[in-house]
């Protein structure tokens, strides 16, 4: 068989247990990794993705170009990971403390009583793997989120370049800054947002609907707060309003020029993700998983689709960016008040 006509290899997937910000990992040993491999023409596609699960860890998923390039790619990756670990150990323990109880509050909530057995300890608690270990385990693509196969195919390739974006980002900006990390998180979720809906009253309604989505998946926890929100609307609203008002109109008018570099690849990148989203719609090719999960749904509806995958395409930027549920929750009611309120003003000028 001639190297053009060779399948990819099957995705590889090593969850590296880091209790620590994930920046270095990504920065100095999963970036170099990744450009490495692909530069030698041993990738056929890569992401990364942050968990909390038997405690915090970077998933990194590694599709070999072929299948006996598999070999080579996992023998590259324990090296350089374990290179890393020996140089940069995490120093924290998740075994006490805020995020131990945190941790173990997602687990309660995310997995009935009947799914937590392969994943609890001898104390009824959530188990822990070792800080500063890593792990091949197997790679379980989530059909029913994305709509199925060829939903899933679509997400990888969108996932490696939202991985690419945040790795140079990490390297190259002050994300360690809270306000930073936020301002960041939230041009790329207008970006992302102006792209997939083009209509301010849609937009807006998505926006509190997301808020309201983790608000309710963590009840009574006080992660997800609303009226400590209110408090920093005032003195946020003018600056986010005139930066959505730009994204929407450079989106709506496809003036994309009129973007910073770094907002500007990413809409095009959106924008393309927007067009292969919906021709899969109309092609009856995206098939998602009901949300009482009882039964398949295809949808062939671009406007019924793109909110759908919409979320968990933004929810898996932000995963990457590490910022948190919680202000995430926040970003969303936040931006999704600035469009109610007129203050973006995107599609009357542009109109």
């Amino acid at each position: 068989m001639s190297e053009l006509t060779r399948s990819p290899g099957a995705w590889q997937a090593l969850h590296v247990f880091y209790a620590a910000n994930p920046q270095p990992l990504l920065v100095k040993c999963v970036g170099p990794l990744v450009a490495g491999l692909d530069g030698d023409g041993l990738l056929a596609g890569h992401f990364f993705i942050n968990y909390w699960l038997e405690g915090p860890h970077v998933r990194l998923r590694l599709k070999p170009a072929t299948e006996e390039a598999a070999p080579e790619v996992r023998r590259r990756a324990e090296e350089a990971v374990d290179a890393f670990l020996r140089s940069r150990p995490a120093l924290y323990e998740v075994d006490s403390g805020f995020l131990n109880e945190f941790y173990n509050t997602l687990f309660e909530i995310e997995f009935p009583e009947d799914d937590r057995g392969d994943f609890m300890a001898e104390d009824g608690r959530m188990r822990l793997r070792p800080n500063n270990s890593r792990s091949w385990e197997p790679y379980e693509p989530e059909y029913g989120k994305y709509g199925g196969p060829a939903g899933v195919a679509l997400a990888e390739w969108h996932f490696a370049h939202s991985s690419d974006l945040v790795i140079d980002a990490l390297g190259t900006m002050n994300l360690h800054l809270r306000t930073v990390l936020l301002g960041t998180s939230a041009q790329l979720m207008m970006v992302m947002a102006s792209c997939f809906l083009t209509d301010d009253e849609e937009l807006a309604g998505y926006l509190q609907r997301y808020y309201e989505f983790w608000h309710r998946a963590f009840p009574g926890t006080g992660f997800i707060g609303s009226a400590e929100y209110d408090r920093h609307y005032a003195e946020m609203a003018p600056r986010l309003g005139r930066r959505f008002g730009e994204i929407r109109r450079a989106v709506a008018t496809n003036r994309l020029d009129a973007l910073p570099a770094f907002l500007r690849g990413w809409a095009a990148h959106c924008l393309e993700l927007r067009r292969r989203a919906a021709a899969l719609a109309e092609a009856g090719e995206l098939v998602f998983r009901s949300w009482d999960g009882s039964r398949d749904e295809r949808v062939s509806d671009p406007a019924l689709a793109l909110p759908l995958l919409l979320s968990p395409y933004m929810h898996m930027t932000n995963n990457r960016l590490h910022v948190t549920i919680r202000d995430e929750a926040y970003l969303s009611h936040i931006l999704g008040r600035v469009l109610r309120s007129g203050a973006a003003g995107a599609t009357e000028a542009a109109s």
